[in-house]
């Protein structure tokens, strides 16, 4: 009974980093750029139950079926699915119509990767993020605005997986990327958000009912627990 209250405790546990995962990503349903975090779990490796209640001394070990003690969140995952390209008319706003990455450098000198191309001008003339980020060409340097396609530095990665999330839609990697040579960079567009408003719905409603089932469970375990202490011992 009690490894029955832990294994719903882990349970509870997980619904609540799903529940937050879910809302993160129905909060940035109108972010440009904004790719969702998909979360995965595992189960734990099963052990060998077993007690020493065999023999005429009960001293002898017998082995029962295996037991898995729950699950747990073994990681997460950026859907690389392309949000959907939005018109604007503005000559600072790109859009990647292709896999890849911007590459921008943000105030403490760190390199990090988003698709969001809504960029402005600085005094320098130099397109910046909306915080004010330097956007990168592929030799490292600052992008001028120029007549044309600016040569924008594209980073792609062979596994999104990699990518870890710095937050507003910037992310870094321990991996390095791969520069693309021929990146379809469409201007005056901007990629609106991956997340399907309606799937996070389905998804919340089912991790709510999954709540209450594991409330049910819970409350019938400790019932159970009550009475083994309450009456048993009376007997």
């Amino acid at each position: 009974m009690i490894r029955g209250l832990d294994t719903l405790y882990q349970s509870v546990n997980i619904l609540g980093k799903r529940q937050e995962n879910i809302s993160a990503n129905i909060a940035n349903v109108e972010t440009t750029g904004y790719q969702a975090k998909e979360l995965f779990q595992s189960t734990y490796k099963e052990v060998q139950m077993h007690n020493y209640q065999g023999g005429g001394d009960n001293d002898q070990r017998v082995n029962y079926d295996g037991f898995t003690y729950g699950n747990y969140i073994a990681g997460s995952y950026l859907d690389s699915s392309k949000g959907a390209l939005e018109s604007t008319g503005r000559s600072t706003d790109f859009a990647i119509n292709s896999d890849g990455y911007f590459t921008v450098r943000m105030n403490n000198g760190q390199i990090a990767y988003t698709r969001n191309g809504n960029f402005k001008l600085n005094d320098q003339n130099q397109y910046v993020t909306q915080e004010g980020y330097q956007v990168l060409s592929a030799d490292g340097n600052p992008v001028t605005a120029t007549t044309g396609t600016p040569d924008f530095g594209i980073v792609s990665f062979s596994d999104d997986r990699t990518l870890q999330s710095l937050g507003n839609v910037y992310y870094t990697s321990q991996t390095a990327g791969t520069q693309m040579t021929s990146p379809n960079v469409e201007q005056g567009y901007l990629e609106e958000s991956n997340v399907s408003a309606s799937d996070e719905m389905v998804s919340m409603i089912q991790t709510s009912r999954e709540f209450e089932a594991n409330q049910k469970a819970l409350s019938a375990t400790n019932q159970t627990l009550d009475k083994a202490v309450n009456y048993l011992g009376k007997i």
